[in-house]
């Protein structure tokens, strides 16, 4: 039953599931007519709308890509791919490669969102080398996809938009803070035993669902790990070209490898951090994926390159994203997020608001696929509906935060760095990922309760 049910899936993805591009000009459309359709607001105005949201979203944008390229960075370090190619190693089958995909990208997700997203991409990939070497058969959607799984647990994690928002004072989307001038510690998010207990569940069930599932052979898509390993070298050869020019003996050149200049950027990063205490924001946790990089990497240059190829890779992220900040422009300003939303605080009480605040996420973040940027849609709405039932606001946030990690199992925009590094397609894993968004849907709306 759960084969049939997930070949289901995997075949529907297959052939509807369009490009991620695509699917957010799809989505700015739905997005016209159910403004038309539900709000009073001209069609004139939603173009407006539509436009000025292109350019609203840029400052988080640019926060989400370097937490990205920042974690893309850092993963490429010596110590982490020697890790993950020992890792690798001890892969039996493409069942249990799958469970340790998933358990490396959720650990690390859990950590850093962009840190999970790619080190689930890179291990995946040696995973299916491995195992090709050795004339075991894998298919590279399905274990490619276990690394995207590993994604439902980052806005529960240390990365979180949303509970890092609610823990910086005076941040402008710090809605908790304007309307009851409380800080939100990470104690009652992040580190609260429900969201740790859904965390648990959650990886329990994948674990179970990834390893249960068996694909028939004829089903199974291997992928050679000579076409791999082309790419591999391409990237690798290109690297090593660059490198042998900072290596030449010039005045340039040493300074460039000079891991000096790494070193004391590095103790200047960690007095500032020891001064400023134990608050966490998204930019100071930018600036800790930063200065992990750079040491690990040691020599300047070194880092260099390696940020310069994860910039390559947030390249559909950088495109996608205005498009999406024009969808939010157009969900905000024309009133249909308060529709959206006031049709299900309309009938919340104390006890239901967080689970309504969570089901309501999910709609909207199929639109608004962003932790911060749907918590500016959803936020100046539920906290004040908290504030009058007398819910908690903590609970509600980190409610509005499980809605979008729930729903990217079935919106395509975060696969996007991990479809770059496996040169795959969205519809190549997203049939898989539908059992991951039951179980998430499952697991997160009961721990709300």
């Amino acid at each position: 039953m759960l084969n049939k049910l997930t070949n289901f899936f995997v075949k529907f993805m297959q052939r509807y599931m369009p490009d991620p591009f695509l699917f957010v000009v799809v989505l700015t459309f739905v997005t016209f007519i159910l403004a038309k359709v539900f709000t009073t607001t001209s069609i004139v105005d939603m173009i407006d709308y539509w436009y000025f949201g292109f350019w609203k979203i840029l400052s988080f944008a640019m926060q989400m890509i370097l937490i990205l390229v920042t974690g893309y960075t850092l993963a490429e370090t010596k110590p982490i791919k020697i890790a993950l190619v020992k890792l690798a190693s001890i892969v039996k089958n493409q069942h249990s490669g799958a469970v340790i995909i998933f358990i490396t990208a959720a650990i690390a997700s859990f950590i850093n969102w962009g840190l999970g997203l790619i080190i689930g991409a890179i291990l995946a990939k040696e995973v299916a080398k491995k195992l090709d070497n050795r004339g075991i058969k894998a298919d590279f959607g399905y274990i490619v996809a276990a690394a995207y799984m590993g994604f439902i647990v980052w806005t529960s994690g240390l990365s979180s938009s949303i509970a890092l928002i609610i823990a910086t004072p005076k941040s402008e989307l710090n809605f908790i803070e304007q309307n009851t001038g409380y800080l939100t510690p990470l104690s009652e998010t992040v580190f609260a035993t429900y969201n740790l207990v859904g965390v648990m569940l959650i990886v329990f069930f994948l674990i179970i669902y990834l390893y249960f599932t068996r694909l028939k052979d004829r089903d199974i898509k291997n992928i050679k790990a000579s076409v791999l390993e082309s790419f591999d070298k391409k990237i690798s050869k290109e690297h090593e070209t660059s490198m042998k020019k900072t290596r030449e003996n010039t005045f340039a050149s040493k300074l460039e490898n000079a891991w000096i200049s790494s070193l004391i950027i590095f103790v200047l990063g960690i007095i500032y951090l020891f001064r400023s205490g134990l608050s966490m924001d998204i930019n100071k946790f930018i600036f800790i994926m930063f200065l992990a990089g750079i040491i690990l990497h040691f020599r300047p240059i070194t880092y260099v390159k390696a940020f310069n190829d994860a910039a390559k890779v947030s390249g559909p992220l950088i495109l996608q994203y205005p498009l999406y900040g024009g969808i939010m422009g157009l969900i905000i300003s024309s009133g249909l997020a308060n529709v959206i939303a006031g049709w299900f605080v309309s009938f919340s009480t104390q006890y239901t608001l967080p689970f309504w605040s969570f089901i309501s996420s999910i709609i909207i973040s199929i639109f608004i696929p962003s932790g911060g940027g749907h918590w500016a849609v959803q936020g100046p709405i539920m906290v004040p509906a908290a504030m009058e039932l007398h819910a908690s606001q903590a609970k509600v946030a980190m409610a509005i935060a499980y809605g979008e990690q729930v729903a990217n199992m079935i919106q395509p925009f975060w696969a996007l760095p991990i479809l770059a590094i496996a040169k795959l397609g969205a519809k190549d894993i997203m049939g898989y990922c539908v059992i991951a968004f039951i179980l998430g849907t499952i697991i997160y709306g009961s721990i709300l309760f």
